[in-house]
Formats: structure tokens, C-alpha cells, sequence
């Protein structure tokens, strides 16, 4: 279900009951809802007939969720469809609309009494990308995510109760359930729904439009919608239409907000000329503070921000520094840990991690214990639970992130430190599109990796090698097939293009047959810099099985890239 009331009442309706709820994003295709599905074996799937994405673009849901059940063995045991007039879904035996289902309740039925459940009892289940294919089902604590939501709405995002928060999000994302709906909703704010796009609904005005409309005193979104809006509006006329001085602070997150896209919105939305200046002060009293944050869905809420509610004096607050995600948050014990050899993609533990200087690029981990609110298990997985974040660095949890905190105290996330691709604020498992990839006939295996895009922060790159000699299809048929199946099985969110599948003789892998993917990131970005680099740049990891391949593959990257500059 997307971002409409119904589903926000089948949320609360679940916390009410005691029920645990999981909300899938729409734009997953059916094996991926058909993973989720079978791993929490809900009792009851309730469905939007489709979504809306524009003023034109209807997106049917019914169908994915009938192919997905398909692929399932567990079938809930009650389907309910809100039917939407864009496009109504035809009801197969044993499925109901929700109207009917609401209208089917006696009145005297309609108000229960809610259930009392302990502060360690499970809300909700929401899926993040693995590194295995298999999504990993985060649980969520009830009571320490209650706590962290209230004072975050009120010291993080300066948004107090009878105000008006807009997370322009996706409620099948965390920052959908932690700042959509149950953070503003304990806080006594107004939560505002938006179902559409940052542009096309209908023209670059439609953020600005519903801050003013809306009275909208804390605005989130991701900085991919920032860099669209500079696409279509550079000069940020349609937002000279509005008065948004009432809008107190803007935040961004889900990726890195590049230094350039934060100034643009500063100026655009401030009038504020930063232009090459590494800091921006927050103005008394405060408003239109533009900042970065930083956290994932396992935890929650943030990591690290700023926090603007703590002060109304400017001068009390830290300024905004470009291309950092703010501070660590209270309660949050943040430490940069060292990288053993960058190269390596083994991921052992690390009996004695070491914490590196300031300014100096490490490990994102978090000294335990955590603060309240994070994940507590893995649903029905515990021991995967360890071993993805704890196992690693012995007294921390791993971010699977790489970053700095710089002589000034703020952190900088700079990448993944896994195989998890970040395209426009959705994080996708390079693992899932390897397993669509492999399963063309021309192809024998696969890595996928991500190179850097203007808009999306961050495309997959497929890196394939062929299963035959003689093929039977043209290489542009066989990247047409890849790009296919991989839209209709994961989803087109995914930007896999067909520019973006390349293929060579072998891939270079590790001594115990590990393919080094890094090795060929930094190949990919050092191609793509507009400093010159060469092969001597990249330094070749201890763990190659033979170092010939190094260059085979920087030959193949490098025709790859020249072709697609030169086409």
C-alpha cells in the first residue's frame, strides 16, 4: 500500500491489536513481495489495487500480489483489497474489498480496547536488502522505538505537538513508519501524506506548493528528489511562487547529499549564496535550516544530525557543515574503526579493531550498548542476526558503512562497505541482481557493482561473462534480456541499463573463489574520474588468485567506458 490514510490506519490497527505488521515497498516486483511473504507468513495481506506516481502513471499492485502468492507455499488466510477508481482489481474467491470489509463490521463492534505488550515486544517486521539475496527482516522494538520517535520529532527535527511534519516518503521504507507515521502521530503532530513525485504532478512546484499549503513546519525528503528539482527548475522559479519562511527545518537522507545539491536547495530555499564555503551558520531565530542526516533501517531514527530543536538561538547551534550528516546522536557512541586492507573482501573478525584519527576513512560502528530503538533480532534468524552485525568488531555494531569523523566532530558517510547498491535512496542487493542475471543462457556468472549517477547517487553495473564460445543471440539482445528480466523481477527502481552490462573474459576472484568487487568499484570510478589514473593506481589485493586478471579487466572497463563516450 502506498501513501494513503487506509494504510496508515491498517498500521495503527495492527499496534492496537498487538498484531506485527509488514509494509512492502510497491515498487518490488513479485518474487521479491513473494521473499517477504514466505519469511513472515502473514495471516492477513491487505493491498492497494494500485498506486499512483503521477498524473498520468497508474501502477497496478493487484497483479504483483497475485504472482507473488503464486510463488508462495504459506497463503494467508484472508486477502482485503482497497479498491482505488484509477484502476479497480478484479477479486479472485476468498478475497474482499476493504470497503466491504469495513462495512461488514457491526457498530457495536467497530471500537476494541487495545492490547498491552512489553517494551522488547515486536510493532513491526520491514525487510532490508542481504547480501545473500534474502531480505533481512529487521524487528522493531516497541517501546525504545516510541521513546527515540518523541524526542527526535521534538530535539532532532524542531517539529513540536499541533505542528506539521512531511515526510515526503514511502511508507514501505523506515523513514515511512518512524517519521510518516508513528513519530509525528506520538508527538501530536500533523503528519502529511503525499503520493506522487517531486516534479510531473504537475510541474516542479508541487514540493513548494504543499509546504505552503500545508503550513509544513519540518520537510524531509532524499537528496535524489533535490537533484531532480535542479534538473527541471535550476533557477528555482517555481519556488519563488511560495512563502515558505514558516518552515522551520528541511532534512535529507536516505544517501549521501552531495556538497553542491545541498547548496543549490540552500539558496533556492533561503536565498543564501554558499558558494564554495564549507559551513553554513544557522540563522536566530531558526528557520530553513537545511541539513543532512544519517540512519539506517536498522536503527530506526538517527545516527548522526544535527540537532536544530535543542535551541532557538542559532548561535547555540552548530552550523551546517556541507557534506556531513551532522553529529552523533545523543546516545549514540559513533567510533571509525580501522581498515585492515581495503581490498579485502573477507569478511573475518577482527579479535582487536582499532579506532583510527580523526579525518581518517574507517569502519562506521557503534560502541555498544545501543541506543533505544534498534533493531533487536532478525525475524526468525538470530544467528544471522550476530553475524552480519556483531560478529565482525567484538563490542560494536557494524554500520557496513565507511565514513570519517573530521577535527570538528562531524561525520561523513562516504560508502557501503558491503555489496548493497544505494540507487535514489533505495538499497538493493547487488545479490538479487546477480541471481536474475545468471539465470540468462548465454550468461555462466555475474558480478554487479555501482558506479556514480548525476541523479540516482548510484547504478548498478552488471559485469558478466559468457557461458559459451558460440552464442546463439547478439550481445545486444543478450543485454536487452538481462535489462528485462531484471525490471520484471526486482523492479524497475533497480536503473539497471543497458549501457551499464558489460562483458568480459573472467572475473578476478579471491583464493577461495570470492569474486573482488571492490577492486573493480575503484577501477570503475578511477575510469570515470576526470583524473587520469591507470592500472598502477589500483592497488592489487593479497587475496588475488591471479594477478593477470587485473588487467584483463581494466582493458575490457576501459573499451567499455571509451565506447560509451565516444557512442
Amino acid at each position: 500500500m502506498g501513501a494513503v490514510p487506509e494504510a496508515i490506519v491498517a498500521m495503527l490497527a495492527c499496534a492496537r491489536l498487538g498484531a506485527i505488521h509488514s509494509v512492502v515497498f510497491g515498487g518490488f516486483a513479485a518474487l521479491e513481495l513473494a521473499k517477504r511473504i514466505e519469511d513472515c507468513r502473514p495471516k492477513v495481506v491487505l493491498a492497494s489495487s494500485c498506486g499512483i506516481e503521477g498524473m498520468s502513471k497508474v501502477v497496478p499492485y493487484k497483479p504483483l500480489l497475485d504472482s507473488a502468492l503464486e510463488m508462495c507455499v504459506h497463503r494467508p488466510t484472508k486477502v482485503v483489497v482497497l479498491q482505488r477508481p484509477q484502476l479497480p482489481a478484479t477479486l479472485k474467491d476468498g478475497e474482499e474489498s476493504w470497503r466491504d470489509a469495513v462495512d461488514g463490521i457491526a457498530n457495536d463492534r467497530v471500537f476494541h480496547g487495545y492490547e498491552t505488550v512489553g517494551a522488547n515486544d515486536p510493532l513491526y517486521i520491514l525487510y532490508t536488502s542481504g547480501t545473500t539475496g534474502m531480505p533481512k527482516g529487521v524487528v522493531r522494538p516497541s517501546g525504545g522505538h516510541a521513546v527515540v520517535l518523541h524526542y527526535t520529532m521534538n530535539k532532532m527535527y524542531a517539529c513540536g505537538p499541533g505542528q506539521v511534519y512531511w515526510a515526503a516518503s514511502d511508507l514501505g521504507w523506515i523513514l515511512g513508519h518512524s517519521y510518516m507515521c508513528y513519530g509525528p502521530l506520538l508527538n501530536g503532530s500533523t503528519s502529511v501524506l503525499y503520493e506522487g513525485k517531486p516534479v510531473g504532478t504537475p510541474d516542479p512546484s508541487a514540493y513548494y506548493r504543499v509546504m505552503a499549503e500545508h503550513n509544513v513546519t519540518t520537510f524531509f525528503t532524499a537528496p535524489t528528489a533535490l537533484m531532480i528539482l535542479r534538473r527541471e527548475d535550476p533557477n528555482g522559479e517555481y519556488c519563488k511562487k511560495y512563502d515558505l519562511s514558516h518552515v522551520k527545518a528541511m532534512f535529507v537522507a536516505g544517501e549521501r547529499c552531495p556538497p553542491e545539491i545541498h547548496r543549490w536547495w540552500v539558496r533556492r530555499v533561503t536565498g543564501v549564496d554558499d558558494t564554495g564555503k564549507a559551513l553554513h551558520p544557522i540563522q536566530t531565530p531558526v528557520t530553513n535550516v537545511v541539513s543532512d542526516n544519517w540512519w539506517q533501517t536498522e536503527t530506526g531514527s538517527p545516527l548522526a544530525g544535527l540537532a536544530i530543536g535543542l535551541s532557538d538561538d542559532g548561535a547555540q547551534l552548530p552550523p551546517v557543515k556541507y557534506g556531513s550528516a551532522g553529529m552523533p546522536v545523543q546516545g549514540v557512541d559513533l567510533r571509525i574503526l580501522r581498515i585492515r586492507d581495503e581490498f579485502d573482501e573477507d569478511r573475518g573478525v577482527d579479535s582487536a579493531p582499532e579506532e583510527v584519527a580523526r579525518g581518517v576513512v574507517g569502519y562506521v560502528a557503534v560502541k555498544l550498548p545501543l541506543p533505544p530503538g534498534v533493531m533487536t533480532t532478525l525475524w526468525g534468524d538470530e544467528e544471522r542476526f550476530f553475524d552480519a552485525y556483531f560478529r565482525r568488531f567484538p563490542g560494536y555494531y557494524d554500520t557496513g558503512d565507511t565514513g570519517i569523523i573530521d577535527t570538528d566532530g562531524y561525520v561523513h558517510i562516504l560508502s557501503r562497505a558491503d555489496d548493497i547498491i544505494n540507487v535514489a535512496a533505495h538499497r538493493i542487493s547487488t545479490s538479487v541482481i546477480e541471481e536474475v542475471v545468471v539465470e540468462n543462457s548465454e550468461i555462466a556468472e555475474c558480478c554487479v557493482v555501482a558506479r556514480g549517477h548525476p541523479i540516482k547517487g548510484s547504478v548498478p553495473v552488471v559485469v558478466a561473462v559468457w557461458k559459451h564460445q558460440k552464442r546463439s543471440r547478439s550481445v545486444e539482445q543478450v543485454k536487452d534480456e538481462v535489462v528485462e528480466a531484471v525490471r520484471n523481477r526486482v523492479g524497475a527502481f533497480t536503473s539497471l541499463y543497458r549501457e551499464n552490462v558489460v562483458f568480459v573474459e573472467r572475473l578476478p576472484k579471491t583464493r577461495s573463489g570470492k569474486v573482488l568487487r571492490k577492486m573493480i568499484r575503484s577501477m570503475i570510478s578511477a575510469l570515470l574520474s576526470s583524473k587520469a589514473a591507470g592500472l598502477g593506481d589500483i592497488p592489487t589485493p593479497a587475496t588475488i588468485e591471479d594477478d593477470a586478471v587485473k588487467g584483463e579487466i581494466w582493458a575490457a572497463l576501459s573499451d567499455w567506458i571509451t565506447r560509451g563516450k565516444r557512442d
